[in-house]
Order: C-alpha cells, then structure tokens, then sequence
C-alpha cells in the first residue's frame, strides 16, 4: 500500500530502495549477467491470454468511486478446482460489488466456469446456486466433510461464505449451519488438517477494519485529490481458525489455538510443514506491519515464531507491505521456501529454509528484488513452466492507488507482470519479456493460481485484475519435456490429501512439494501436485507422507501422465496426458 495524507512515497523508502542497489554491487552485477544470457537464450515457453476464446468472459466489478473506500482497489481472486470430479480442473472467479452505488452493486456476480475437456469453460453460474451477497474477495476450497466432493468457501468484507457441493452441479450455502460466516473484512483463506484428524479446518485472514461506515480522507487537501489511504490508518484485524468438529460444523479456535491475540494487516496466507516435524504451520503476509509464523506444536495450540525464523521483516529489519505467499522447495534441499510479494520500492522477498526452523532472506542472492522494485506485487506461484524439474517464480502487480501518478511521478496503476526461470543454484533470471503476449501487457494485477487446464503436462495461469477482466495464460511449449501430475486421495487422511508432503526420485535428484489449499493472494491452485521431470522417462520412486502419519511408495511410473495415489493402496489409476490434438497419448 502507499501512505496517505498526501505523501506517498517517503524520501528514506526511497534512499533504502536504491541502497539495496548500491550496498550489494556484486549481486547486482550478478543477476545482470544472467538476465542477459537468459536474453541471448529466448525462453521457448510463451503464455497467450485465451479466456474470450475459452469462454470466460469475466469483468471484476470494483464499484470504484470518489469516495475512495479501500477495498475498491484490494480485490478480486478465484481459483482452480475440479467440482465435478471429471478430471478436468474447473475455474471460479471471485466479484466485488460497490460500497457507494447501490446501482452498481447488482452487476457483480461471481463466476463458476466449468471445464468441457476441449479447451473450452462453459458458464454454469445460474445453475450452481452460488449467489453473490457481499463485497467479494477470494476463495478456497475443500473437501470440507469427507465425502467426495470439493467445497467451495468465499471471504467477503463480511460475511463470508461457505458452499457445500452436492455432487450435482448444484452448492447449498450451509454457512449458518456450519458456524463460519465471519463479519470481518477478510481476504485469503485455505483449508488444511492442522490437528490431523483427518477432517479440513479453515483458516481466514482478515485486513483492517476499513468497512463502509469508516471511510477516512487520504490524499493532498491541499490540492483536494483524494487517494486510497494507507492501511495504517485503520485498526488491524486478526487471524481466525475455524477447527473443523467432523459432523458439518466448525468451532472457532483462533483464542484456543493461541492465534488470537495476534492482530496484523493480513492479505495472503499459506500453509506449509516448514520445519518438516509431520504438522502443519501457518504464514500470514501482513501489509506493512511485521508477518506471522504459527508454528504447529502439534498438541492443539500455536506459536507465533516469524521473527525468531527470519521472515517476519526483510533483511533490513523493517516491516514490508506483504500481500501474496507462496511456500516453495526452489533449491531442490527438502525443504519449504518461502516467497512474499511486495510494495514499490521495497522488492519482494526470498526466505531460504536453512533448516533448524530459520531461513535467510535471499532476496538479493536470487535475483529477484530489483526487477521488483517499481512495482507492487499481489499474486505469486511456485510453479515448474518449463518442466525442467526446478521450480520457477511467476508474480503478477498492480499498483494500489489507482490515481498514483498525481503523487509520484513514474507510478502506473496497471503494472507488468514477471516470470523468473530457475536457472539452478539459488539464482532466477527474469524471462518476462521473452514469455509471449500474454506477459507483454499492463494490467491492475491481484490474484495468480496455477493448474493444468487441458490436461496436456504443463501448468497454464489464471489471473484476476482490478475493476478489469480476468485472464487465463494457456502455456504454450512447456510440454516439451515431461512432466507428472499426482492426485492424492485420503482415506484416514482427509479426502483431498491436503497437507500430505510428496517426494519424487528420478535419478539422483528428488524434488518434494506439499498439497495446499490456499495460497498467493485470494486464491488457490490446482490441488494436483506438479513436477517436470525434464528429460527423464520415469519418476523412479514417488513417496507419499500422508498427513495421518502413514507413507506410500509408487515405484517407476512412467512420466507424460495423470496418476491417482490412494491412501494405503498406492497408484490406482494412470491416464496419459492429452496430445495437442486433444486426444490422449498411448
């Protein structure tokens, strides 16, 4: 966020921004020398924006006005899930509505598209049943009661929404009854077993309290603009953690659980066994007050350690204006990084797990923080685009104050986005610009999730704007080497393997990723687990670590294909992945 008041950029944000630059010559004389052999080597994966063409035809209704109410310029998101368990990921997109025109307010709708498995997404909103009714934000979803069928759970600025899938296209809002109908201003959420009882419990992060009736002035009296105010401003709000009772109703735990008492601007949330002890822990990125590490103890209850782990602030001690998170292994070592996007002229961060519950900012070692400077980072993604077995970086940015350039000369609303490659090591080279259309363009950037929509080996993006249509990035090229999607069915685990940790061995390098629900900003990805297996023809070992405790093992499975892992019977199903002619490989 930017400050209010009519300063929006501070000289010392300023002079610490360019210090980075100055204090750390060698590093940037690094990153330089790999962008520019990263250009003399055109990426050979592009993304082209295909949602007219597919059928998602969706403009975010933002309600944006002179009155300047903030969550104006704070949403929307979505995510991919697959609600009618076909094997084909679906999408739902998340509206705003408007605070200041009750004409407006009726033209926001949410979206619920569902995948026809030809490169297509029918509109099926009128028939699911989801109904918006509040100010929307984002959304995550989960197989909330064990029974085959992902649920859907939308955060508004209140009440939020819980919608239990019915298994026939159809959701029935069973908020009231299940006890989870928050009245906060609340943005990400995400669904995991903390307890690992074999149920989902929620986790909501909530922002500031900025609703309707605390609307303040921000901006230059002087010369009567008036801007989105500064989170700073407002009171802040805490984390809720709804404990999942097993009969279709939740019990708030967040005072039980000892989460809160921690009050913080939360926009993004994920969740994560970072220090690898078999329980969930939970990151909330805060906007401009310190973030939040609750660690899992794993007897019912939290503790707050981000400072003690190193990514509560940046390197340089200071607070940063968190909005989206990811948790991540980008250096192969078997352990969850952790990346947060940032505001201007702060550049985002790079936590690297060291182990022993702490990570160093590796901001600068990477080569992420100076592209990052000039703009404002929302959503984030770990994700292999290539499929060459290293996990790669995609942000997307928008500016939040959407008249930026009365303040500070240079500043854009609608903003670039960036697509940082692996390049082995601890380093990442910027290959935006070699990336297709689909990353040549400006846009007001909020939420990225990432999944594969035709089911053809590579990860496709979905991406939501502010007040601007949403996008869907069709990769194009990624396939050329292989790939393995995992999907995990729980049976003492909870049915969607959320927070099972998932090895994969080829050769001498093994790559682990976590199932999460939840994650970047407003937002969810495909709960399919990725890997890129390069040139590899088989993944030699695969090593599921479910969340009740017990391990399966799949050996040699072939790559190029769709597996199904069921919880104490191993692989169960195998589909090869779709050709570009739309049939599947044999």
């Amino acid at each position: 966020m930017t400050r209010g008041l009519g300063v929006l950029l501070s000289l010392f944000s300023l002079f610490a921004a360019l210090c980075i630059l100055v204090v750390s010559p060698a590093a940037s004389q690094r990153q330089l020398a790999v962008s520019t052999a990263a250009a003399d080597q055109p990426a050979p994966v592009t993304f082209d924006n295909i949602e007219r063409a597919a059928g998602v035809a969706f403009d975010h209704v933002n309600g944006a006005s002179a009155d300047k109410h903030l969550v104006e310029t704070m949403g929307s998101g979505g995510l991919f899930f697959d609600y009618n368990d076909d094997g084909w990921i679906d999408i739902f997109l998340v509206d705003g509505g408007s605070l200041a025109d009750s004409r407006k307010a009726p033209r926001a709708r949410h979206r619920l598209y569902r995948n026809r498995g030809n490169g297509t997404f029918e509109d099926v909103t009128a028939q699911s049943g989801i109904v918006h009714s509040a100010y929307g934000m984002g959304a995550c979803a989960g197989d909330y009661d064990n029974d085959g069928r992902v649920d859907l759970y939308i955060t508004n600025l209140g009440p939020n929404l819980l919608y239990r899938n019915n298994g026939d296209g159809t959701f029935s809002n069973r908020t009231q009854t299940a006890g989870v109908g928050l009245s906060l201003w609340s943005t990400s959420c995400a669904f995991s077993d903390l307890d690992r009882d074999g149920d989902l419990d929620l986790i909501v992060t909530n922002y500031v309290d900025a609703g309707p009736g605390n609307n303040k002035f921000c901006g230059d009296p002087s010369r009567q603009i008036r801007a989105y105010c500064h989170p700073l401003n407002f009171k802040p709000l805490p984390t809720v953690i709804y404990r999942n009772n097993g009969d279709g109703t939740f019990t708030d735990a967040s005072a039980r659980m000892g989460v809160a008492n921690h009050l913080g601007n939360g926009l993004g949330v994920v969740v994560g066994d970072y220090n690898d002890d078999g329980w969930p822990d939970v990151f909330v990125a805060n906007d401009s007050v310190p973030n939040y590490l609750f660690q899992n103890d794993g007897h019912g209850t939290f503790r707050e350690v981000a400072l003690a782990a190193g990514v509560a602030v940046a390197g340089d001690g200071k607070a940063r204006a968190g909005m989206g998170t990811d948790f991540g292994d980008y250096d192969g070592d078997g352990l969850l990084d952790l990346v947060v996007t940032n505001h201007e002229f702060e550049t985002n961060s790079l936590f690297r797990n060291l182990g022993r519950s702490l990570f160093a900012d590796a901001t600068a070692e990477s080569g992420i923080g100076p592209p990052s400077l000039p703009l404002v980072g929302f959503g984030v993604v770990f994700l292999d685009f290539d499929n060459d077995a290293k996990l790669d970086l995609a942000i997307v940015n928008g500016h939040v104050i959407d008249n930026a350039a009365a303040f500070h000369t240079g500043s854009r609303y609608a903003q670039r986005r960036m697509l940082f490659r692996n390049v082995g090591g601890r380093r990442f080279a910027e290959v935006s610009r070699l990336s297709g259309p689909a990353f040549a363009v400006d846009r007001v950037g909020r939420g990225l999730m990432a999944g594969d929509i035709d089911n053809d080996g590579d990860l496709d993006l979905l991406v939501t704007n502010n007040g601007q249509p949403a996008e869907l990035l069709r990769n194009r090229g990624g396939n050329r080497m292989g790939a393995l999607l995992v999907r995990l069915v729980g049976r003492q685990s909870n049915r969607n393997g959320i927070g099972a940790r998932v090895r994969l061995t080829t050769g001498s390098a093994t790559q682990m990723q976590e199932v999460k629900a939840g994650s970047s900003y407003l937002g969810q990805n495909d709960v399919r687990v990725h890997f890129g297996l390069a040139q590899a023809v088989q993944a030699e070992r695969l090593e599921i670590r479910w969340p009740s405790g017990k391990t399966d093992e799949v050996r040699n499975v072939p790559a190029n294909s769709i597996v199904t892992v069921v919880e104490g019977q191993g692989l169960v199903k195998r589909t090869p992945f779709v050709t570009s002619t739309g049939s599947h490989d044999e």
